[in-house]
C-alpha cells in the first residue's frame, strides 16, 4: 500500500480481519469494529473511504447469495433507497466536519449502539410500525453511514427489532449497504475524500475481510451468540472510551 509503512498495513489488516470475523459470525457489523479502529489510528475520513470497496464487494456477494430469500421486497427497497439518499447528506457532512468532531461522533454513535443493545436485548417492533418507520430509519442509517461509516445504531438495531430471520435479514441489510456504497463512492471522489491511492488501498483491504469471514463463521458456530456479542460490545466500549479520551485530552 503506497504511503503506508509495515505497521500501518498491519493495523489496517487487523482492523479488517476483526471486521471479517464479526461479519462471518453474525452476517453484518464489520464497519462497527473496523471503522473505530482505523479512525483511532488515522482519521474518520480515511476509515470511511477505506471501507468503501470491501463494503460494496462483500454486500454484493451476500445480496447474490440471499437475494432470493427476500420476501419483503417493497420493505427492503424502501429501506435501501432511503439509505441511498441519506448517504448523500452524510458524505457532505464527512467532507465538511472536522476530523476531531467526526471522531467524537463515531465514539458517541458506538456508545449509543452499545447502550441500546444492553438496555433492550429482546425488544421487538411490530411490523405495522416497522413499515411506517422504514423510510426515516433508512435515511438516518444512510446519514450515519455516510458521515461516520457506521449505521449499526440505526440500521442493524432497526432490523433486529423486527426479528427477521437470518436470510431475510442478510438480504435486506446487504441491499441497504450496497445502495449506500453505490452513492458514497462518487460523492467521496467529488469531495476529494477518495483518491486513487485510497481506492487501491480499499481494494486491497477486501482481502483480509473476506479471508477472515469463514473464521468468524467457525467461531460463531462454537461460541454462543450471547457470549460473542458481549465480547464485541466490550471491545467497542474500549475503543469508544479511547476515542473520547483522545478528543478531550
Amino acid at each position: 500500500m503506497t504511503g503506508l509503512d509495515f505497521e500501518n498495513i498491519l493495523v489496517i489488516a487487523m482492523a479488517f480481519a476483526i471486521g471479517g470475523i464479526l461479519k462471518g459470525a453474525t452476517g453484518a457489523g464489520a464497519p462497527v469494529v473496523a471503522v473505530p479502529v482505523l479512525a483511532l489510528f488515522y482519521n474518520v475520513q480515511f476509515a470511511v473511504a477505506l471501507f468503501i470497496v470491501p463494503n460494496f464487494v462483500t454486500n454484493l456477494i451476500q445480496l447474490i447469495q440471499y437475494g432470493k430469500s427476500d420476501n419483503k421486497t417493497k420493505f427492503s427497497w424502501a429501506f435501501a433507497i432511503a439509505g441511498f439518499v441519506g448517504a448523500g447528506l452524510g458524505t457532505v457532512l464527512l467532507a465538511l466536519l472536522s476530523s476531531d468532531m467526526l471522531l467524537l461522533t463515531v465514539a458517541l454513535v458506538v456508545l449509543i449502539y452499545i447502550s441500546f443493545r444492553l438496555a433492550h436485548p429482546h425488544w421487538q417492533l411490530d411490523m405495522t410500525w416497522a413499515n411506517r418507520l422504514v423510510v426515516p430509519m433508512g435515511a438516518l442509517g444512510g446519514i450515519l453511514q455516510g458521515a461516520a461509516g457506521i449505521s449499526a445504531p440505526i440500521s442493524i438495531t432497526f432490523l433486529n427489532s423486527i426479528r427477521l430471520d437470518r436470510p431475510q435479514f442478510i438480504a435486506t441489510i446487504s441491499l441497504f449497504f450496497f445502495g449506500v456504497g453505490f452513492f458514497q463512492l462518487p460523492l467521496q471522489i467529488w469531495y476529494g475524500i477518495m483518491d486513487w491511492e485510497r481506492f487501491v488501498q480499499s481494494c486491497i483491504a477486501v482481502l483480509p475481510l473476506t479471508v477472515f469471514m469463514p473464521v468468524g463463521a467457525i467461531i460463531g458456530r462454537r461460541l454462543s451468540p450471547a457470549v460473542f456479542d458481549r465480547i464485541i460490545l466490550v471491545l467497542l466500549a474500549s475503543l469508544s472510551a479511547r476515542m473520547i479520551w483522545g478528543f478531550f485530552f
